[in-house]
């Protein structure tokens, strides 16, 4: 069933393509904009459901980190005004209180705002923290703030592209020296080795023995299908074939919008061992003032985020110190923004071009 669904997939994502693609033609500038919107508008939709910010508070992992900093940087906080960009329940505005933050401002685009007050005053802090229902970019706020916290991470850290939102807040708000929480992100790369997908692939050859029917035929294709889009898990640490390579560095008090849309990275990792060339994956940490760090890694304690993979529809044999050098660009989708348009580009030992596109939607397995 897996491979089905997949395939399904697959023709829906391809048959949504070709329709944006034709649609794109036509479309002016105003229509471009209202279809931006609507996208926003099911964005903030999304985080109405209760399921997702369940997700977040069970991954204590990434809650504890974000306890841990915002209550070992109190003497940054204490008497300081706050702005936390995407609420959500408002569990950090309210560690912020904890913290000793004179205001808070909870920022929050969907209608959960509704909840984020009732949690507020459950913790008879209404006093200290007001929230405001609306975007990012078109919120006032009604003084200039010293901190900003947001925990705006995404799959391959940018995925639904909130942190143009949480840098457009500390643009427009935050004092000349005010600080970010957090204050840095990492985004790493590394090839992978993964023995179950081929044999997944290799389900096709054995139909003949099973039913008398053959499919060696459909292997090309379900390669293409798995290998269409990013798929989100934790993978084994043994999985992971090289060191990682350092893509991107953010230092999140200097970074500008466009830095941020506009990914283009060199890369080059050199494999240890013999093994397959399954894809690459993507991981990141950020950093907090004071050294605390929130690790996604394959190496580090498991989160909601997992990882980050890009298959590859022919797997190269490598060995040791087989070189893979190549190019990774990052951008939202131009239709649709919250979503982000992946290539990456690969030789292995100085070998032919691959060239891959993958489109990170809400279709992530």
């Amino acid at each position: 069933m897996d491979l089905i669904h997949i395939i399904y997939k697959y023709f829906r994502k391809k048959l949504d393509s070709n329709f944006e693609d034709s649609a794109s033609v036509k479309e002016n500038g105003e229509e471009q904009a209202k279809k931006s919107g609507n996208q926003d508008r099911e964005y903030f939709q999304s985080y109405t459901d209760v399921g997702i910010h369940e997700e977040m508070l069970n991954d204590a992992v990434r809650t504890n980190a974000y306890r841990y900093a915002i209550l070992k940087n109190y003497e940054k906080i204490r008497g300081k005004v706050v702005a936390d960009v995407g609420a959500g329940t408002g569990i950090l505005s309210v560690f912020c209180v904890q913290a000793g933050a004179k205001k808070v401002y909870a920022i929050e685009g969907s209608s959960l705002a509704e909840q984020t007050r009732l949690v507020v005053e459950e913790n008879k802090m209404a006093d200290r923290i007001t929230v405001i229902q609306g975007k990012a970019e078109d919120v006032t706020l009604p003084e200039k703030v010293d901190v900003v916290v947001s925990e705006w991470m995404g799959y391959a850290l940018f995925y639904e592209s909130m942190l143009p939102s949480v840098l457009c807040i500390r643009d427009r708000w935050m004092k000349e020296d005010g600080i970010m929480l957090p204050s840095s992100a990492v985004l790493y790369i590394a090839p992978f080795s993964d023995e179950e997908i081929s044999e997944r692939i290799e389900v096709w050859g054995s139909m003949k023995d099973k039913y008398k029917v053959s499919m060696d035929c459909m292997k090309t294709y379900a390669k293409q299908c798995l290998s269409y889009g990013a798929h989100v898990r934790c993978i084994c640490p043994e999985d992971v074939i090289s060191h990682a390579y350092q893509l991107v560095n953010l230092d999140l008090n200097k970074v500008t919008v466009h830095e941020v849309t506009n990914i283009q990275r060199k890369f080059e990792l050199s494999c240890f061992g013999s093994s397959r060339l399954s894809g690459f994956v993507l991981w990141f940490t950020v950093s907090f003032p004071g050294n605390v760090v929130l690790s996604t890694s394959p190496y580090s304690q498991a989160t909601h985020w997992g990882q980050t993979l890009f298959y590859v529809e022919k797997e190269p044999e490598v060995k040791q110190d087989t070189v893979i050098s190549g190019k990774l660009s990052l951008r939202p989708n131009q239709q649709k923004p919250r979503f982000l348009d992946v290539n990456i580009n690969f030789q292995v030992d100085g070998g032919g071009v691959h060239q891959k596109y993958y489109y990170m939607s809400d279709n992530i397995t």
